[in-house]
């Protein structure tokens, strides 16, 4: 067992950055000698001084030998990891390292179709071909779910030569799904399972919380250390267990994509969290997780709302699990979008949400939220249901959108993410795109899933999705979809028929 009360990154940085001496190397304002007064006041003068490069003193993150592997040492013990890498460029640069490490160009990887943008950007970095699949929809809760283990197995059944299954577990809203059983079919084809478990690095220190990815037999797994614990934006973590991740190929993998002048607060704050989490998570959470029950019953208590809690997800096969420190609030009841909601919230209640959607604000409740924060959103959605109740008293659960998720058997793109990147392109209107192959990843909010991935025929279906989004208030990212798509020219790529997806 190792001492999770030291802090080497943060205890090393404090010391270094109270050093006297002359500084000549970058950050160019010399340890805030420099730096604009308006930067200092705002950050403060400790802040800037610990704006450090790499020392000898503060270690080498693509080499370490001292206090940065010694803080790695900690935070894999502390996670369940046999070796933890820290990131300084966010769970990006690490889902982005995890495909580099398992797949080359050509190569088939399995990708579900809510994965973050940092994946397709994987793709294009290594020239890896994705299986899609679909996560189980539905539209009583209005919400992708998690990935069934039989749509994996069905995948894996007609393209064995994948090298890697990915999956999202947890999703925004909290909805694990059952990467166990995943872990076993993936283990058997004898590949590797990636978990993007950015919203999930607290599960290792509560057993109220879902059982975290590398219990359950993930290979590797990448949390966003920030997003719910104490950590700075942008500081992330990738954990690995056993031998089916190649150690050379990923640490060669994460010198290409994290940035070679790593912040060295960014690392200190990794260290912290994770000496925070060890000594008294349990504790931290054990309160967050009351603060958020006692939400969720207030909030549920409120005409007009609905509250998504575990047995309406977990119902669902694809699910074994939910996050019960994500509160996500169907609002459709008062006749408002998700996105009207959030915008009475945010301007004149004085409640800002995490991610608002066409039905739901999804709100993130952590170990830095308090009692006064629970009062003043109670209050704020109580009154946004009072101004909204005599007006919509009547109102019907607010339309779905037209499109069917229920499809999880994909072909391989027509080309890979990557020669779509690179290939010459021309924008048409939506009529003159049908049967062309999409030059960007477009996806519609709510729910998320891209409804049309760089590398694939844009169909007649997936424009009617997304212009039904983005007429009920949704909205639209990649390009100028709907109305006009950027598609692979005429001298690169052939007009298609649309195919089936069998």
């Amino acid at each position: 067992m190792l001492d999770q009360s030291q802090t080497p990154i943060l205890t090393a940085l404090q010391a270094s950055s109270q050093r006297p001496h002359a500084a000549f190397y970058a950050p160019g304002h010399k340890r805030g000698q420099g730096a604009s007064p308006r930067l200092r006041e705002l950050l403060g003068a400790a802040a800037l001084a610990a704006d450090l490069p790499e020392l000898p003193e503060l270690d080498n993150l693509f080499a370490p030998e001292g206090v940065i592997l010694e803080a790695q040492e900690l935070a894999a013990e502390a996670f369940g990891a046999e070796h933890t890498y820290f990131l300084a460029n966010g769970s990006t640069c690490g889902i982005e390292a995890a495909i580099l490490a398992t797949c080359g160009p050509g190569e088939k990887i399995i990708v579900p179709r809510n994965a973050h943008r940092s994946v397709i950007a994987g793709l294009v970095l290594s020239g890896a071909m994705p299986i899609f699949v679909a996560p189980e929809y539905s539209a009583e809760p209005g919400l992708a779910l998690g990935v069934k283990a039989e749509t994996i197995a069905t995948t894996l059944a007609h393209h064995p030569d994948a090298r890697a299954v990915l999956l999202v577990s947890p999703t925004y809203h909290g909805i694990c799904s059952e990467v166990g059983a995943i872990a076993s079919l993936a283990h058997h084809h004898g590949i590797p399972l990636i978990i993007d478990e950015a919203h999930g690095p607290h599960f290792a220190f509560h057993p109220d919380l879902p059982t975290p990815a590398l219990a359950l037999g993930a290979d590797l797994v990448v949390q966003s250390t920030h997003k719910v614990l104490g950590a700075l934006s942008q500081a992330a973590m990738l954990h690995t267990r056993g031998d089916r991740i190649d150690r050379s190929r990923l640490q060669a993998a994460l010198q290409l994509t994290q940035s070679t002048s790593p912040n060295s607060l960014l690392l200190a704050s990794l260290d912290a969290a994770r000496h925070q989490m060890a000594i008294e998570g349990k504790e931290l959470l054990a309160n967050t997780l009351a603060l958020v029950q006692q939400m969720r019953t207030e909030l549920a208590k409120i005409s007009g709302l609905g509250v998504i809690d575990k047995p309406t997800v977990t119902a669902f096969s694809s699910v074994s699990d939910l996050d019960l420190t994500r509160l996500t609030v169907d609002v459709s009841g008062l006749g408002l979008t998700g996105l009207e909601a959030d915008e009475i919230l945010h301007e004149e209640l004085g409640v800002t949400v995490e991610l608002p959607e066409l039905r739901h604000l999804t709100l993130i409740v952590s170990l830095g939220n308090t009692d006064e924060d629970r009062q003043r959103c109670v209050a704020g959605f109580r009154l946004l249901a009072e101004k909204y109740a005599k007006q919509c008293a009547a109102a019907e659960v607010w339309p779905q959108p037209a499109s069917d998720y229920t499809d999880t058997s994909f072909t391989l793109p027509q080309v890979s993410p990557r020669e779509a990147f690179f290939a010459p392109t021309e924008t048409v209107r939506a009529e003159a795109a049908i049967g062309r192959i999409s030059a960007d990843t477009i996806s519609a909010y709510p729910p998320g899933i891209p409804a049309i991935v760089a590398g694939e025929v844009i169909g007649e279906g997936a424009i009617a999705h997304l212009i039904a989004i983005k007429q009920q208030g949704g909205y639209v990212t990649g390009g100028n979809a709907p109305e006009a798509f950027r598609i692979l020219a005429p001298a690169r790529a052939h007009h298609f028929a649309p195919q089936s997806r069998s």
